[in-house]
């Protein structure tokens, strides 16, 4: 497993933007999948975004598509979550998963086995 830690979550009125950052120990990060999955309270984790190992792969959840662009700058070990235009609907906890390799489900959280603490982004109206 790899120890991951995000950050960059807060409070912000609809219409701004945040980037989210996700740090990753180790020294084969270039190799992991990494992908961003948000939790509402009582609901179920939920896929944003995902990248390959290079980078050159991305997938966005529909709901996401042209606000939310997912990057990662492998020299330090980190992915980001630039998001735009945020809606109040995008309110949760914001949570980078990983794994090695792509995993063909990447959209579900049973895919990855490394897991952040989360960050809470709140939209207000």
């Amino acid at each position: 497993q790899v120890r991951m830690v995000e950050s960059g979550g807060g409070l912000v009125q609809a219409g701004d933007s945040l980037r989210l950052s996700c740090t990753a120990s180790g020294r084969t990060f270039s190799s992991l999948a990494v992908a961003w999955f948000r939790q509402a309270p009582g609901k179920e984790r939920e896929f944003r975004a995902a990248v390959s190992g290079s980078g050159v792969r991305t997938y966005y959840a529909d709901s996401v598509k042209g606000r939310f662009t997912i990057s990662r700058d492998n020299a330090k070990n980190t992915v980001y979550l630039q998001m735009n235009t945020l809606k109040p609907e995008d309110t949760a906890v914001y949570y980078c998963a990983a794994r090695h390799d792509w995993p063909g489900n990447y959209y579900t959280p049973r895919a990855y086995d490394s897991w952040g603490q989360g960050t809470q982004v709140t939209v207000s109206s």
